[in-house]
């Protein structure tokens, strides 16, 4: 065995790191991306290389081949890549080259969106920090520091994509690559040097001669060659500025981003399987989803401010890696569907008509090639409409395609693809994981000093602003000061702070005062902590801290942070104030266990003997871990702490901050795909935590010995903390008489399509599983949703005998929904088929 597995070994090795060979001649025309000399219907999906492990990788994009996709789309993130001047990092997370290399070896394609503002809730938009110290730099204008240091950056990447042999010209599958990012959306604030910006980023860009095309998102004057693409919820009325550049999408929102101290959002597969199909209807060719899959903010990379640790933006592949069902499946089906029509797509502009008010017609046709859209973008009225002749009922809120101009092969209101429910299992205690409780005498701490306590600290007259004090080394700064008081303090005495965010602790005599965070609507805080002094010096530590900076608007170098003041104490003795903001002040950047190393818990100063100090502020903490049994993917539940950050075997896991509570306002128990989507639609999560559960890559731990490592701000109790694994809990599906039957069938001919009709089918999501039990099976009129469906006025008495019989004890099953199949349990009625069902 040892000589095939070494072989197979190197088979591997080759396949990741030798680029298939598509030796391809990228260009366009004003249909689509022209292919060695062929035009192509391109869909494509962002996965971003750093927001998941190079473990992870061949699965995501395996999953996303799976899924229809035919192109990666990423940014390259500056900030990661050189972190110090000069100073490069393409290891593990960072390394570019072999994530690019990994999706040629599946056999995609790859858009590379270099930016090298790339925006992304990442982290200063993607700019290193010492960016910002270069003298007289302003960034994204015509600005002679900025310029030069981008174009060395965009010319390093493109040299490093050559040199490996990755761009199409030379055989490699890059085909696309981006300069600058949404600057159409914030270019009028510059204006003529913005003007005189983007014709020198153009120039510079094609001057790097990739062999492949070049795209700017959201530029509606890109100069030429540069296509300029659109970037949204629906781009189905977007127009290039030439008519010699396709139609391209370059960000189709497949849901949103999440903010500490915001819901989750949702976007209905409805919705964007409808974004998608009027694309296409109105002569799109090159659609992108964005996200594809999300994944996980670790360390400090997350933006914002407020941009929470988990980037899942509801995408078709979940934060774990796991397809989310139904939207992966039905985007599936809708990419096969589209793909049905390509030929006819891409040799000709569509005709387009009304079929009445809100009904939409268009049609591809050449030759004896014929494929056309019918659309209702009414958001109430399902229609039967009238088209060549024959009748076609379109729900609201939906297109239907016709690969032939006569059958429908899929509508984007009707899904075919099974749905799931997916849940989080703590661990059993039994195994040394799951709740950590058991006494604290597993865990292990050290107290972080309050106030200055690092040799490098310095002192300065007045209030320094944050970004520029801390070149984000860490997220904390401290500001320390004194006060000699002759008298008590007044009995009301109230410590009024004014700070740029985005969040603070005031500590007073070593004890905390008071915390106060901004959101992300509003990082500035202004806050009055009441406060008790004592006759003599007090002194006054404030903590002040950054959670992700500004990535996104114009003038970003100038947005600050930090306590710029006043800072004033109020109610002093006899209704005096004091204000301090010109005093001296002693700052410290980052802690002391930050230069101790105890984020890698390997430092000697750990405690275990003394009371284990619960909800205080302040304090880290350490203790070990066996990894939970099984391979699915592993979460920890922070339900219990505060707000700080945690690392796992040394890794950053990232930002957590369970406390930070949702509003109650904004969320419905229900969803109306119906009607134009935004990312305050749909929400769900309300009055509760933003994010509990927290990724930790399997990769990232051993069978057992795993350290983890708390730093806790505001208080918390780490006993409370579980490890948990997420899996499918349930698949559901429910599919109508009236829906059509699987785009799968189109091959076969029109009797065989006819007579099959629709399908129900149930597949189990990993491949060692096998459906265990039925939960519910329903066929007449069955209502709800998946975790909640039930019967309706009419039921076969047969379908539950039918569905357990075919289904428990194989991996997937399928029924032909008619009455063929169930009997006819209430005729005359259009009757459809739901069933739930458990795989193990």
């Amino acid at each position: 065995m040892r000589g095939n597995h070494t072989v197979l070994v190197l088979l591997w090795f080759l396949g990741i790191y030798a680029p298939t060979l598509f030796c391809a001649n990228v260009q366009y025309d004003h249909r689509a991306l022209v292919i060695d000399g062929k035009r192509r219907v391109l869909i494509s999906g962002s996965i971003h290389y750093p927001r998941s492990t190079p473990q992870m990788w061949p699965d995501l994009i395996q999953k996303s081949k799976d899924g229809g996709l035919d192109v990666i789309e990423t940014y390259v993130f500056w900030n990661l890549h050189e972190p110090v001047r000069g100073q490069y990092n393409f290891e593990g997370r960072n390394d570019l080259v072999k994530f690019v290399k990994t999706v040629a070896a599946a056999g995609l394609y790859v858009h590379l969106r270099i930016g090298p503002y790339v925006c992304a809730e990442w982290n200063y938009g993607g700019f290193p920090l010492w960016l910002h110290f270069i003298p007289g730099i302003k960034f994204r204008t015509d600005n002679e520091p900025f310029k030069a240091e981008m174009k060395r950056f965009t010319a390093k990447i493109v040299d490093m994509i050559k040199q490996e042999k990755l761009y199409a010209s030379q055989g490699g599958p890059v085909i696309l690559s981006q300069i600058e990012n949404e600057y159409g959306n914030i270019d009028v604030h510059y204006g003529g040097a913005g003007k005189s910006y983007i014709k020198w980023a153009a120039t510079m860009a094609t001057s790097l001669e990739t062999g492949v095309p070049w795209v700017m998102c959201q530029q509606a004057d890109a100069p030429d060659p540069i296509i300029n693409t659109c970037n949204g919820f629906y781009c189905d009325q977007f127009t290039p500025n030439s008519n010699t550049k396709p139609k391209m999408w370059t960000e189709n929102w497949s849901g949103w981003f999440l903010s500490f101290g915001g819901p989750a959002p949702h976007r209905p597969v409805e919705d964007l399987a409808f974004a998608v199909a009027r694309f296409f209807q109105r002569g799109g060719t090159f659609q992108n989803y964005y996200m594809y899959h999300g994944g996980t903010n670790f360390g400090r990379t997350s933006g914002g401010p407020f941009i929470a640790t988990s980037y899942d933006y509801d995408a078709p592949i979940d934060e774990y890696g796991i397809i989310r069902q139904p939207k992966w499946g039905h985007l599936k089906d809708v990419h096969k569907a589209i793909k049905l029509c390509e030929e006819a797509l891409v040799a000709t502009d569509p005709t387009i008509k009304s079929l009445g008010p809100n009904l939409e017609a268009a049609v591809y046709k050449t030759g004896a090639v014929c494929a056309a859209f019918l659309a209702n973008v009414g958001t109430t009225s399902d229609v039967t409409v009238n088209f060549s002749g024959n009748s076609y009922h379109l729900p609201a809120w939906s297109v239907s395609i016709l690969p032939d101009c006569k059958n429908v092969v899929l509508n984007t209101a009707k899904i075919n693809s099974a749905s799931a429910i997916s849940s989080f299992t703590t661990e059993s205690s039994k195994n040394d994981i799951g709740s950590l409780e058991a006494s604290s005498s597993r865990w292990s701490w050290v107290s972080e000093p309050v106030g200055i306590s690092k040799a490098d600290s310095f002192s300065k007259t007045g209030l320094l602003e944050q970004i520029n004090t801390t070149a984000d080394r860490s997220d904390y700064l401290w500001y320390s000061s004194s006060i000699d008081l002759k008298d008590d303090a007044g009995a009301k005495t109230v410590l009024h702070i004014e700070s740029l965010g985005h969040a603070l602790h005031a500590f007073i005599n070593g004890k905390l005062a008071g915390s106060q965070a901004g959101n992300s609507d509003k990082s500035k805080l202004n806050v009055d902590i009441p406060v008790t002094l004592v006759a003599g010096k007090n002194t006054i530590d404030l903590l002040s801290l950054t959670v992700g900076l500004q990535n996104y608007g114009a003038f970003l170098e100038s947005w600050g942070a930090g306590i710029t003041g006043p800072v004033i104490m109020k109610g002093l003795k006899n209704g005096n104030t004091l204000d301090l903001s010109s005093k001296k002040w002693t700052y410290q950047v980052g802690l002391k266990g930050d230069e101790l190393g105890l984020s890698s818990g390997s430092s000697g100063k750990w405690n275990s003997q003394s009371t284990f100090p619960k909800n205080q502020p302040l304090t880290w903490y350490k203790t070990t871990f066996v990894a939970p049994s099984g391979s699915n993917p592993v979460a920890i539940d922070f339900t219990g702490m505060g707000k700080g950050e945690a690392w796992v075997n040394g890794q950053s896991i990232g930002r957590y901050w369970p406390t930070y509570v949702s509003s109650n306002a904004g969320c419905t128990d229900s969803c109306n795909y119906r009607g134009p989507y935004n990312s305050s639609k749909c929400r769900k999560n309300c009055g509760k935590p933003s994010q509990t559960l927290y990724h930790v890559p399997r990769s990232w731990l051993k069978p057992n010995g795993n350290t983890l490592v708390l730093f806790e701000e505001s208080g918390g109790d780490p006993t409370q903390i579980s490890f948990a694994t997420k899996q499918i809990e349930s698949l559901c599906a429910h599919v109508s008489e009236s829906h059509p039957p699987s785009v799968d069938l189109w091959n076969s001919d029109t009797e065989s399509r006819r007579k099959v009709g629709p399908v129900l089918s149930l597949k189990c999501t990993y491949q060692n599983q096998v459906i265990s039990s039925i939960k519910f099976a329903s066929y007449g009129t069955p209502l709800g949703t998946c975790g909640n469906l039930y019967h309706g006025r009419c039921s076969s008495n047969k379908a539950m005998s039918i569905v357990q019989k075919a289904c428990i004890g194989s991996s997937s099953c399928s029924f032909g929904v008619s009455v063929d199949t169930f009997g006819d349990p209430c005729r005359g009625v259009t009757k459809s088929l739901a069933v739930e069902a458990t795989c193990a």
